[in-house]
C-alpha cells in the first residue's frame, strides 16, 4: 500500500495517556447515578443496568487476570480517530494479557448479526495507528433492537469466547449498547458492553462526557476551509459564501467553527427555535447585515448555517408536519396532479398560516419539501440546500428594498457544504489523544467486570498526564422520548446551551463581526510543531472548561 509523507510520519507518533492508565489500575467506585429523567420509567427498562456507580482510574496493585477475548464494532458515521479507540483497546487488552485477542464485526452492528468478523493482530492494528477513517473493519448503521439480533450476536460471540464487546458510535448507538447489555445481564449470558462516545456533530456530551470523538477535527478541517474561503472573499470582495456545515440536531460544529473564524454571520438553530423566528426573520436579519456592510462599501461576507436549520424554525416544522400528514393521507390524488398545478394544490388545502409560507418559499425549495420524501413518508430535510433556500430569499428581500430605496449595494452569492469532508480526517493530536485514552479506559473496563459503561476520559483541557479516566453508566444519561409513535429510552441529545459560555462568548462578538471583516485563517491542522499549535482542543471546550 502506498502512503504519504505524512502517513509515514504520522504512524510514528506515541497518543499520550492520562497517568493513571500508564501502569497497574484500579478502579474506584463513586456514587450511584440516576438517569437525566424519567428515572422509573428508565429503571423499569433497566433493572440490571440501572443506577450503577460513577467509575475512576487511579494507580493500582498488578494483578494477573486470566486471558480474554474482546470484540468491537464500529457503528454509525465516521469520525476522526476511531482507528485509535481501536489502537488504544488492542494495547490496553494486551498490557493486561499478551493472549487476549480482538475481534473486529464488519461493517458495523450488522457484522456481529451476520457473524462476519476478522481477528485484529498487531500488524494490522500497526497499520492504522493515527489514520483517519473507519475502514480498518468498515461501519454500518443496523440497528441492535430485537432479541433475534442479540440471540444470532450471542452465537458468534459464544463461538469465539468472546467475554466483552465494544460499541463506538453516537446516541442511538450507545442506547444500542445499552439495551443489549441490559439483555445480556438479564441473561447471565457473561458478556460485558462498553461503549465509546463518537460523533463529529458534538450532541453527545454531559457532566461525565466531555466531547464526542471527532468533534475537534471536523471543526478544524471545516474552520480552515471557511477560513480560506473568507481569504478569497476578502480579495476579491464581491462575492457572499453561503456556507452549510454538518448538524442536523445541534449546531455546535457551526458555533465552534463560527469561534474559530469570525465569519459575519453564524445563525445558531437553537437560537431561532427559542426565539420563535420565522423564516423571514432570519432572511432579514441577514439581509440587514448584507445592506450595512454595502453601505459600508463591502459586497462580501461569510454566513455560517447549521444543515438542520430547517427543522429548528417552529413555523416550518408546523408547515413540514401538516404537510407530512395531507401528503400521507392524500397521495394518490396528489400523484395525479399535474406538476405545475401542484403548488396551487398544495397552498388551496393547507391552513392560512402554513400556505402563506409555502406560498413565500423559493419553487426549488417547495418541490423538495412536496416531492422528495424518506421512506417514512417524511420530508427529507438534509435534501433541503439551506444555503440556497437562504441567499435566494435574502436576494429577493434585497431586491425589494432597493425598489423602496433602503438599500444601494450589488448582491451575488457562492454557495458551498462541508459534511463529508471532515468525517475521515486524519485525526487532531488532540483527537488522536483523546480516542487512544477512550479504548485504552473500554479496556480497563472489561478487565474490572463492568457492562453497560460508557468510556469517559474527561479534564482534556489540561495536559493528558492529568486527564481523568473512567466510565458512566450509559442509564445515566437517557431519557424517554417518541420515536415513530411509540415512547422509546434514547441518550439525551446535548444541544447548544444559550446560556452557556460559548455561546454567551459568540453573542457578546457576533455584531462586531457582522460589520468590520474581522475573519481569522486557522490554517490547517498541525500534527508537528509547538504545543500551542498542535494539541488545542476546541474552543467550545475551552471555555466550557475555564474555571
Amino acid at each position: 500500500m502506498t502512503k504519504s509523507a505524512l502517513q509515514i510520519a504520522r504512524a510514528a507518533y506515541q497518543p499520550k495517556l492520562p497517568k493513571a492508565l500508564k501502569g497497574s489500575v484500579k478502579a474506584v467506585e463513586g456514587a450511584a447515578t440516576q438517569s437525566v429523567a424519567d428515572q422509573e420509567a428508565i429503571q423499569k427498562l433497566f433493572p440490571n443496568t440501572y443506577g450503577m456507580p460513577l467509575i475512576k482510574f487511579e494507580e493500582g496493585e498488578a494483578i494477573q487476570l486470566p486471558a480474554m477475548n474482546v470484540g468491537v464494532i464500529l457503528s454509525g458515521g465516521q469520525a476522526p480517530g476511531g482507528h485509535n479507540v481501536i489502537s488504544g483497546l488492542f494495547d490496553g487488552i494486551k498490557t493486561l494479557n499478551k493472549d487476549n485477542k480482538l475481534y473486529g464485526f464488519i461493517l458495523g452492528p450488522g457484522g456481529l448479526v451476520d457473524h462476519n468478523y476478522m481477528e485484529l493482530t498487531a500488524d494490522i492494528i500497526d497499520e492504522y495507528r493515527n489514520t483517519g477513517g473507519f475502514d480498518i473493519i468498515g461501519s454500518g448503521r443496523t440497528k441492535l433492537e430485537t432479541p433475534e439480533q442479540f440471540e444470532k450476536g450471542l452465537e458468534i460471540i459464544n463461538k469465539l469466547g468472546i467475554k466483552a464487546l465494544v460499541i463506538i458510535g453516537g446516541d442511538d448507538s450507545n442506547t444500542n449498547a445499552c439495551v443489549l447489555a441490559e439483555y445480556y445481564a438479564a441473561k447471565n449470558a457473561g458478556v460485558q458492553v462498553i461503549g465509546c462516545p463518537k460523533t463529529i456533530d458534538g450532541d453527545l456530551k454531559n457532566d461525565m462526557i466531555e466531547t464526542s470523538f471527532g468533534f475537534d477535527t471536523a471543526c478544524k478541517v471545516y474552520s480552515e476551509v471557511i477560513g480560506n474561503i473568507q481569504r478569497d472573499c476578502n480579495s476579491a470582495r464581491k462575492y457572499w459564501h453561503f456556507i452549510k456545515l454538518m448538524g442536523r440536531s445541534a449546531s455546535h460544529i457551526a458555533l465552534e467553527c463560527a469561534l474559530q473564524v469570525q465569519p459575519n454571520v453564524c445563525i445558531i438553530s437553537e437560537e431561532v427555535e427559542a426565539k420563535d423566528m420565522s423564516l423571514d426573520d432570519v432572511v432579514t436579519y441577514i439581509a440587514k447585515i448584507v445592506a450595512d456592510r454595502a453601505a459600508q462599501g463591502n459586497n462580501f461576507g461569510t454566513v455560517l448555517i447549521p444543515e438542520g436549520l430547517v427543522e429548528f424554525i417552529p413555523a416550518m416544522k408546523r408547515l413540514i408536519a401538516e404537510l407530512n400528514d395531507f401528503l400521507a393521507a392524500n397521495a394518490v390524488e396528489f400523484a395525479n396532479i399535474k406538476r405545475s398545478r401542484q403548488r396551487e394544490y398544495i397552498i388551496s388545502k393547507l391552513s392560512k398560516e402554513n400556505a402563506d409560507i409555502y406560498a413565500s418559499l423559493p419553487e426549488g425549495v417547495a418541490r423538495q419539501l412536496s416531492l422528495d420524501r424518506d421512506p417514512h413518508g417524511n420530508v427529507q430535510v438534509s435534501l433541503i440546500e439551506t444555503e440556497k433556500l437562504l441567499s435566494e430569499m435574502v436576494g429577493t428581500k434585497l431586491a425589494q428594498w432597493k425598489e423602496e430605496g433602503k438599500y444601494v449595494g450589488k448582491f451575488a452569492a457562492q454557495h458551498h457544504f462541508f459534511g463529508y469532508e471532515g468525517r475521515c480526517a486524519a485525526p487532531s493530536n488532540y483527537d488522536a489523544d483523546y480516542c487512544y485514552s477512550l479504548g485504552y479506559t473500554a479496556s480497563m473496563l472489561i478487565a474490572n467486570g463492568k457492562t453497560g459503561y460508557m468510556s469517559s476520559v474527561r479534564n482534556t483541557t489540561a495536559p493528558a498526564a492529568e486527564w481523568i479516566a473512567g466510565g458512566v453508566p450509559i442509564t445515566m444519561m437517557m431519557n424517554m422520548e417518541r420515536r415513530h409513535g411509540e415512547m422509546k429510552p434514547v441518550i439525551q441529545k446535548a444541544l447548544v446551551k444559550l446560556d452557556g459560555k460559548p455561546f454567551l462568548t459568540f453573542a457578546a462578538k457576533r455584531d462586531q463581526w457582522a460589520l468590520t471583516t474581522d475573519y481569522v485563517y486557522p490554517g490547517p491542522i498541525q500534527y508537528f510543531g509547538p504545543t500551542e499549535v498542535c494539541d488545542q482542543p476546541t474552543k467550545t471546550l475551552q471555555l466550557e472548561q475555564a474555571k
